[in-house]
């Protein structure tokens, strides 16, 4: 059964990058664009995760020279349009209680682009009290913990108690599973991805928690996949791949490239999908990238990485 996961997804995952990068430019910041950003989710989030599909591309290192090229391509793309960490030290430096500037950062500080103001800044705004005790979701806190992880500023008296973390989410309430509902899903994804730093490390799931997953995620993608949540679905099939011993189904992933359009989208859900160009890009790119993602780390996964 690997065989049939790891062609299909690595086409899906190819096809979605080259999406994501031949459609790159309409991603690009407005010209007049500061760090005050009055619509951060408009084009500077999209940026950010973009990145981090590129960086865990680069990271896994299992696709071919041409998506690995495009990958390095789209995360320069993403770099530039920051300034190449400028935007990035600017707002921190004027917005310090902002997690946004660090979260962003990672993806980029993963695939060896750093910023070196920046990381003096965020070295001394994330030994603070005031941003250390920011009132966020409990996912969101493991969001702002995995990207210090990344970025070097989790360790000594700055460690984070990961126990703690998972213990505040909702998932880590074990709760009942038939309970979960569309936006806790997200959640229980984020948690997944956020405590294993999106896969790359499997054993940062409790034991109990991954028994948990392990039984009810079939159920959760069968859920959303018969209504046509197709980047919630491309979200849970990421939480597979993070697993001790990965769930990747291979009728999971054929289903998955059944909706992908021939250009590599993937649609967000099953309404019908728009031919504007602009539209397009702004409603399918978040699950372009939770496509490649996906894509990426089964591949890694069936082909024995990701040990940890």
């Amino acid at each position: 059964m690997t065989a049939p996961v790891t062609r299909t997804a690595h086409e899906v995952s190819a096809q979605a990058l080259a999406w994501l990068h031949a459609h790159r430019e309409r991603g690009a910041l407005p010209p007049d664009t500061t760090a005050d950003l009055g619509d951060p989710d408009s084009v500077y989030k999209p940026l950010g995760e973009s990145a981090l599909a590129a960086s865990l591309v680069l990271r896994e290192a299992v696709a071919g020279g041409t998506e690995q090229r495009m990958a390095g391509e789209l995360l320069g793309f993403c770099w530039e349009q920051l300034g190449e960490g400028d935007m990035l030290y600017e707002r921190l430096l004027r917005y310090t209680m902002m997690t946004d500037p660090l979260e962003t950062y990672s993806p980029f500080a993963r695939g060896g682009l750093r910023h070196e103001p920046l990381d003096r800044l965020l070295g001394h705004t994330s030994a603070l009290r005031s941003v250390r005790g920011a009132e966020l979701l409990p996912n969101r806190r493991l969001a702002v913990a995995n990207a210090a992880r990344i970025v070097g500023l989790d360790g000594g008296e700055r460690a984070y108690d990961w126990h703690e973390l998972a213990r505040a989410t909702w998932l880590g309430a074990m709760p009942e599973p038939w309970l979960i509902d569309w936006m806790t899903g997200y959640c229980v994804t984020h948690t997944v991805f956020h405590l294993t730093d999106w896969g790359g490390m499997p054993a940062g799931l409790p034991d109990d928690l991954t028994a948990y997953v392990t039984t009810w995620l079939p159920v959760w993608i069968d859920i959303w996949a018969e209504i046509e949540q197709w980047d919630l679905v491309a979200e849970l099939m990421i939480v597979g791949c993070c697993l001790k011993e990965p769930y990747c189904e291979p009728a999971d992933w054929e289903r998955l490239a059944a909706v992908q359009h021939p250009d590599g989208l993937v649609p967000r859900d099953g309404e019908p999908v728009t031919d504007d160009p602009a539209r397009r890009f702004s409603d399918h790119q978040h699950t372009a990238v939770v496509a490649a993602i996906a894509g990426t780390l089964a591949v890694s996964r069936t082909l024995g990485g990701a040990t940890n």
